[in-house]
């Protein structure tokens, strides 16, 4: 586990944005079970995260249409809950950081490690806006 302090501020950065920060599994259980869509990032202390996942997940939310729910759950941090969002992101592999949008509770489109590693914030949060146009 990382330490408190260290992850507040990545914590933070995404929570500021309007994500509501899931601990538990039965916490996971409730945000994904809610009718609509849910956007979930996992988030992470990589610089990827830092870098390209957050600031494009934090840019996809100017869209037009963007998701009704917005959960985040911390890799590293929140073991429960990251497992709990994993087990409903099967068949992909566990990754962080990792980014699911769910509708009336079912995986829909989903970005992992390797699709935001490497690639600009810009073009994450475009990946994320063509997403929510056609679900949202």
């Amino acid at each position: 586990m990382y330490p408190a302090e260290l992850v507040q501020p990545m914590r933070d950065d995404l929570t500021v944005a309007g994500f509501s920060e899931l601990y538990t599994a039965d916490e996971v259980q409730q945000a994904l079970s809610k009718e609509g869509t849910t956007l979930v990032v996992v988030n992470s202390v990589c610089g990827c995260a830092a870098a390209n996942a957050r600031p494009g997940a934090k840019h996809a939310l100017t869209n037009e249409k963007t998701p009704d729910h917005l959960v985040t759950v911390f890799a590293g941090v929140d073991t429960e809950a990251v497992n709990a969002v994993r087990e409903r992101m099967i068949p992909f592999p566990p990754s962080s950081p990792s980014m699911g949008l769910f509708k009336d509770g079912e995986l829909v489109h989903m970005l992992e490690r390797h699709h935001i590693e490497g690639r600009p914030a810009a073009m994450i949060a475009e990946n994320l806006m063509d997403a929510f146009n056609e679900y949202c």
